[in-house]
């Protein structure tokens, strides 16, 4: 007979963004996830063990902060920030009556989904993808949609719950990682690939 929940968790059905191999173990770290979805966590663990390969008990002076941000549909990119630019800026999604809904807040300042403003996609099949809103669709009694346009010009319709804003105007408040989220095809990546070695050959 159970008692509560799972408290292990297998390694083939952890989340495929998590990026583990399979041969490293019959099981992986489960999330402690509390209000959120257990879906949507990742692990200080492997950051710690498996991206920064830090192991180590002890206390370090810290000289640079690190930021995870969406880089692929499926992989989660974690790289340091400078500490004079990004390191002042906390982005937090916000999910309030009292706050209004669907805000993302620096610290206390909060901004809207306006149309002109960056945000990433969070959530969906276009997920990592950074772009500027273009439109909102309103909808009774259904969700409400959002038009995005990227860097390349590809505009592309998503859920408002999946977006989370990254600044006021076409400038992001933090560094985005390698592609600025873009979203490349099959051809437009293998062609980026072909070009980079022949250029280093």
């Amino acid at each position: 007979m159970a008692r509560g929940l799972k408290k292990h968790l297998k390694r083939l059905n952890a989340p495929k963004h998590w990026m583990l191999d399979k041969l490293g173990g019959a099981f992986a770290p489960r999330p402690s996830s509390g209000p959120h979805k257990s879906r949507e966590c990742l692990p200080l663990i492997l950051i710690l063990r498996n991206r920064l390969k830090s192991g180590q008990i002890r206390l370090i002076l810290l000289v640079s902060w690190m930021l995870s941000l969406f880089q692929r549909p499926m992989r989660i990119s974690v790289f340091c920030m400078t500490p004079r630019d990004d390191s002042v800026y906390t982005l937090l999604g916000m999910r309030r009556p009292s706050l209004n809904y669907a805000k993302s807040v620096p610290f206390s300042l909060a901004r809207k989904f306006n149309v002109g403003n960056v945000v990433m996609v969070t959530g969906g099949r276009n997920r990592g993808r950074v772009g500027v809103i273009k439109n909102r669709e309103k909808h009774k009694g259904s969700f409400e949609n959002i038009h995005v346009q990227d860097g390349t010009g590809h505009e592309f319709a998503t859920r408002l719950g999946n977006v989370f804003n990254l600044g006021k105007g076409t400038k992001p408040w933090v560094s985005l990682p390698k592609g600025k989220g873009i979203k490349l095809s099959i051809i437009e990546e293998a062609r980026k690939r072909l070009a980079a070695q022949s250029a280093t050959a």
